[in-house]
């Protein structure tokens, strides 16, 4: 088995394993208000749960030459987001907007996506999302040194679940008809395949 220090690789290559090795992971959809009014949206694969009580999410937003990118700098300063869950049906408008914009445009005109308005939050999320999530900013931290491009991770609490009925019964989600995506390296992406059960030892 090849053993490597990753002190010892470029960041690309600290890369390109990592995303190679973690698979699948789950796409979070991000909406952001910035200073202006614009409404920003934007894809992250480092996306997963961090507790359920209180209902809590991670996001962490890779940094761009040591500068912010819009959604991070969008919640660090309004405290609130949505995060939507990507599926089968959305993810070709979704990866439009993985484009990079000027912070004074938006991604969801450009991606042609739907605002719909928050309950609880001023940030709209997107109509053609089976599930979001709306979110107060619980933690913000900034990782990596001066030597690093680093990274945001922000942990939000979710204020206001919105789930389409047709994938809701009796408190569960059917994921098959949520049919979510989930990211792998490069260009590549997968479906829910074939799901198996296996009972957790008492």
């Amino acid at each position: 088995m090849l053993s490597i220090d990753p002190a010892s690789l470029s960041e690309r290559e600290n890369y390109k394993f990592l995303i190679g090795s973690i698979i699948p992971r789950p796409i979070a959809f991000v909406t952001t208000l910035s200073k202006d009014g614009v409404l920003n949206g934007a894809p992250f694969s480092y996306f997963n749960i961090v507790s359920s009580n209180p209902p809590m999410i991670s996001l962490s937003i890779q940094r761009r030459e040591g500068q912010a990118k819009d959604t991070a700098r969008n919640i660090l300063s309004s405290k609130e987001f949505v995060v939507h869950i990507v599926d089968e049906q959305n993810v070709e408008k979704i990866n439009q907007t993985a484009a990079s914009l000027p912070p004074d445009e938006s991604e969801i005109e450009l991606a042609h996506l739907t605002p719909v308005e928050s309950v609880k939050v001023s940030v709209p999320g997107v109509k053609e999302a089976k599930i979001r999530m709306e979110c107060s900013l619980e933690h913000s931290l900034e990782l990596g040194g001066l030597d690093s491009t680093g990274c945001d991770l922000i942990i939000g609490r979710i204020i206001q679940f919105h789930i389409e009925n047709d994938i809701y019964e009796k408190g569960r989600i059917d994921p098959i008809g949520l049919a979510a995506v989930s990211r792998l390296a490069g260009n590549n992406y997968a479906r829910i395949g074939e799901i198996f059960e296996i009972e957790r030892p008492k």
